[in-house]
């Protein structure tokens, strides 16, 4: 994942969850907006109550590699903020691969 599509304010990801424009399953949260910069942005938070900060880095870096490589194809003024859930620290990355692109490709309109 590219830098550029990447939302590190918490502002913005704060109006974003403020929109609740959201998509859930057992593990994810993804909250949805539109933007102006005709480019798709992700920002994925996790939370202390799911491990160390090993844990969850691991965890992010697993996300954006599904996002990079599942081909699918993301509106290119929206941003997306991924929440994920405890049930997380359950599954493998096979099974979280499944269940995120699922949930993405299934409600993209």
């Amino acid at each position: 994942m590219k830098k550029i599509n990447i939302i590190k304010s918490s502002r913005e990801i704060n109006s974003i969850l403020n929109k609740k424009n959201s998509i859930k399953n057992k593990y994810f949260y993804i909250y949805k907006d539109i933007n102006n910069l005709n480019r798709y942005r992700f920002a994925i938070c996790v939370s202390k109550k799911i491990g160390n900060a090993v844990t969850r880095n691991k965890i992010k870096r697993q996300i954006k590699d599904i996002i990079d490589k599942s081909n699918l194809r993301f509106k290119y003024n929206e941003d997306y903020v991924i929440i994920v859930s405890r049930e997380i620290n359950k599954i493998n990355y096979k099974k979280m691969k499944d269940n995120l692109i699922n949930l993405i490709s299934n409600n993209l309109d």
